[in-house]
């Protein structure tokens, strides 16, 4: 289980994550919700190791701590982000991109298992594997990104904005392909700001506003929530 307390990111005056807390447990979606500029992604990229967060935070994963850690030993321990904007390896082919997901000495010996559980959630993947990545539509590069970082056979998932740029076909696809992921065992972890497909397909969700986390429940519930309904799916 991943979890999150006191988490708090300066960019120089500005204070963009206040006390931020969140849990997310083994085979569960959990998705973060906010609009632009409310901290959705200073929260995931802290929580990944890619921005400094003020002394007090704490993460951890299955009990061990990854607060201190660099990035690269905090994806050594089972934590594996998309990162907005996904990038890939534009020159290289989708195996080679794949291919590098599994860097770490102890996913190399099981890089062969990994890319069959690439392929049995993104099939497409398979049929395309001597295609160079740049020339691929934003959907199937989104595939590449997410099959990339399960190639480091993560704990935990984290996803910064998947459905960013993509059609609504695109972004349809790619959400029903999550489930299958989590049913693996893997917690994913979400921030996006597309709040109908994502609370259609996650157990739970955090609202977060100005830097704070202002309310969590079950993605049934926030679904029903008139104030959310307001805030974010128009209603």
């Amino acid at each position: 289980m991943l979890e999150v307390k006191a988490l708090s990111v300066r960019y120089g005056r500005h204070l963009a994550l206040e006390n931020a807390a969140l849990q997310v447990k083994s085979g569960e979606i959990v998705v973060v919700l906010g609009a632009n500029g409310a901290g959705k992604s200073t929260l995931i990229k802290a929580v990944s190791g890619l921005v400094p967060h003020a002394p007090g935070g704490r993460i951890s994963l299955e009990d061990q701590a990854l607060h201190a850690l660099p990035s690269h030993k905090i994806v050594d321990a089972g934590l594996a982000l998309v990162p907005e904007g996904r990038h890939l390896f534009s020159t290289l082919t989708v195996a080679e991109n794949l291919s590098l997901g599994a860097f770490l000495p102890r996913t190399r010996a099981a890089a062969a298992e990994s890319l069959e559980i690439v392929f049995s959630i993104f099939p497409k993947l398979k049929q395309r594997l001597t295609q160079i990545a740049g020339t691929m539509s934003g959907g199937e590069q989104q595939m590449v990104a997410i099959g990339r970082a399960l190639m480091t056979r993560p704990k935990i998932l984290l996803l910064d904005e998947p459905s960013l740029g993509l059609s609504p076909l695109l972004t349809s696809e790619l959400f029903r392909a999550l489930p299958g992921i989590a049913q693996r065992g893997i917690g994913v972890l979400i921030v996006e700001q597309n709040t109908h497909q994502s609370l259609a397909i996650s157990q739970r969700g955090y609202l977060i506003e100005k830097g704070c986390i202002v309310g969590e429940d079950s993605a049934q519930e926030l679904l029903k929530s008139p104030a959310v309904q307001k805030a974010y799916l128009g209603g």
